[in-house]
């Protein structure tokens, strides 16, 4: 089962819950950092680095022998990486989406292609639990080649049957590539007009690609009640609610895995992925609301 955190805004607890949920499970399984602007999960897992590899994707080279001006290519980029001048061809290599279209036009065949680094993955192990993040590059604009190595180098880590997914907040290009392929998505939100709003983007999102997903409320106890509202009306499942606990928030800022500190916290994402298991086996999309609805409320977490 590939099952994606994601959360239309940052600073809702995405990263926590990912954390947690593979620590707390207690079994092989594989937790990719797709957040490759701004990776993190490390600094909780502080994993034991196997190896650290290196991402390219393709850019085209032109051969000046061979090329004929004719503009072809540059006709046919939607990005504006190739410029045909009457006597050179310069190509901008950040702009390049690595497509093939300028190789399959060009009638002179005088398209090669060289690599450009744009980021490197790493693999690391703590315990059980399998970890792969990838940083980009500073500067790069395009985050999307490298989580698609983060995918596959996570999908290639033989006998782990989970694959957790920390997908980067939003709803752009970056959330797309992270979800793509997800059995389940959980957005982590927020009870506030904020986390409402980038909320309803992330849901819409999500649909649109076809993939059923419920809710994690961190915080539930601040706010007010237009979260639940939303969930009711448009038949999604709140799983899961986190009261906000100021020791929990301690340890947080420490570095500290929750269900290593609080053993409520191993029982409360055991039951968040078991209620993610009993969605997926009785089918979201055709679930009542009112069996949708049920939630499970996270006990407040005492010192």
């Amino acid at each position: 089962m590939i099952l994606a955190i994601a959360s239309g805004k940052g600073g809702t607890g995405k990263t926590t819950v990912a954390c947690n949920l593979a620590a707390a499970l207690e079994r092989p399984v594989v937790l990719a950092d797709c957040d490759v602007e701004e990776p993190n999960a490390h600094l909780f897992l502080k994993p034991h680095w196997d190896a650290t590899i290196p991402v390219t994707v393709d850019v085209p080279v032109i051969d000046g022998e061979k090329c004929t001006f004719c503009g072809a290519c540059q006709d046919l980029c939607q990005f504006k990486a190739i410029a045909v001048l009457p006597e050179t061809v310069l190509t901008f290599q950040e702009l390049c989406h690595s497509c093939g279209g300028c190789a399959l036009v060009c009638p002179a065949e005088a398209v090669s292609w060289g690599s450009r680094r744009i980021g490197e993955r790493r693999t690391g192990r703590r315990g059980p639990i399998r970890f792969v993040d990838g940083t980009l590059r500073i500067g790069e604009a395009m985050a999307p080649p490298l989580i698609r190595a983060v995918r596959r180098a996570a999908a290639d880590i033989p006998d782990c049957a989970v694959v957790l997914v920390d997908a980067p907040p939003g709803t752009s290009c970056p959330v797309v590539a992270s979800l793509w392929g997800a059995d389940y998505v959980l957005l982590v939100t927020e009870p506030t007009p904020f986390g409402l709003n980038d909320l309803a983007l992330a849901v819409a999102a999500v649909r649109k690609m076809g993939i059923p997903c419920g809710l994690v409320v961190n915080r539930c106890d601040i706010g007010d009640d237009r979260i639940h509202a939303f969930a009711r009306r448009e038949n999604l499942p709140i799983l899961l609610e986190i009261p906000f606990d100021r020791k929990v928030a301690e340890q947080y800022a420490q570095g500290h895995l929750l269900v290593d500190v609080f053993p409520e916290w191993k029982a409360m994402m055991r039951g968040l992925y078991d209620a993610v298991v009993r969605e997926l086996e009785r089918g979201s999309s055709g679930a009542s609301p009112e069996g949708r609805a049920s939630t499970l409320e996270a006990r407040e977490v005492s010192a």
